[in-house]
């Protein structure tokens, strides 16, 4: 059986080296790789990450990206952001200073609780999948 590591290096390699024998060499080294248990760790984070996304639980398979979601919006915000700063300024940096300040108007042990229950949340899930992994490697 061929890991998910392997076959993802595999794939890769083909979009490196569109020379033949070259790929072909790279192959082999990965090959190696595998058969010296290199790629254990990776096949476990990958094994761990598939689970969540085919998970049931619409909850578990969008956490993580909703999360992400959120923060790709305010790190693109900047871009209509200095578009307005660039006619207008003024309600650029009240824009902003609005935006700061309700965010510092959110109470600290409230940023504090969402902080250790996405860690706590975050962890427990990647030791109960990877210990599932593990099992299912075993067998």
């Amino acid at each position: 059986m061929i890991s998910e590591a392997l076959r993802l290096g595999n794939t890769i390699v083909d979009k490196l080296f569109p020379d033949k024998e070259e790929a072909a060499r790279q192959k082999i080294k990965l090959l190696e790789l595998e058969q010296e248990g290199k790629f254990k760790s990776e096949d476990l984070r990958y094994a761990a990450i598939m689970e969540e996304a085919r998970s049931a639980d619409k909850w578990t398979s969008r956490a993580r990206p909703a999360f992400m979601y959120v923060m790709y919006i305010f790190i693109l915000s900047a871009i209509p952001m200095g578009l307005l700063f660039a006619f207008s300024a003024d309600v650029a940096i009240n824009v902003t200073k609005g935006v700061k300040m309700y965010l510092e108007a959110i109470p600290q042990d409230l940023y504090d609780v969402f902080m250790w229950c996405y860690l706590g949340y975050g962890g427990y899930r990647t030791i109960d999948k990877v210990a599932v992994n593990k099992k299912k490697l075993r067998e």
